[in-house]
């Protein structure tokens, strides 16, 4: 069984989602943030860089949220979280999957950390991070998801950031994009990863 060393109000509710949908159990270990809202030490035990998600699995130890769900999607033989490989569907998606934490994740947090500190956010992060928000509606197409009405693995890696956006109400300005969060919280799999770990974001 896979072992997932979860922290929480973290990317590991990425992990839950896609075992939830799978269908397979986990061997879950919590741990509980700082007074500062940082990893605990306890997580540099399991990882050298005290990162979460991470999973164990035969031995193996694999970090990293998108490399985990490229993991377990190929673990259980599940090509449902992708568009149809070959097509140029599945190459924008396999884009978009790397996209959030590569490119977007930096940018969003630049606005997110001043925020969630109750500081003046920088005028030329907020501009930033509103072009990578119409980067993402131009995604989100015709929607209600980035490929339809089911949620691929794309969509659960940008969960992620899109929840702790959402928790600092700066989605105002994108309609589009604040109806796509509210879309992927109907989604069953978020549903049970949030009822058994508790939410994404931090409660206000």
């Amino acid at each position: 069984m896979i072992t997932l060393h979860a922290l929480k109000y973290s990317r590991a509710t990425r992990v839950l989602w896609l075992l939830a949908d799978l269908g397979q159990p986990c061997n879950r270990v919590d741990y509980d943030r700082t007074e500062a809202f940082r990893a605990p030490d306890a997580l540099a035990q399991v990882h050298p860089l005290g990162k979460s998600p991470v999973i164990e699995d035969d031995g193996e130890l694999i970090a990293e949220s998108a490399t985990i769900l490229r993991y377990l999607a190929a673990k259980y033989d599940d090509s449902s979280h992708t568009p149809p490989q070959g097509t140029p569907a599945y190459w924008q998606h396999e884009a978009l999957l790397d996209y959030v934490e590569a490119s977007f994740a930096e940018v969003a947090l630049r606005v997110i950390m001043p925020a969630f500190r109750g500081k003046p956010v920088p005028e030329y992060a907020r501009d930033a991070l509103n072009r990578h928000l119409d980067y993402i509606t131009q995604a989100i197409g015709d929607g209600p998801l980035l490929f339809g009405e089911r949620a691929t693995l794309a969509d659960i890696q940008l969960s992620y950031i899109i929840a702790l956006l959402a928790r600092l109400d700066l989605l105002s300005d994108h309609p589009k994009v604040a109806a796509y969060w509210s879309a992927l919280q109907q989604q069953p799999g978020y549903i049970a990863a949030t009822q058994a770990a508790g939410p994404m974001a931090p409660p206000a």
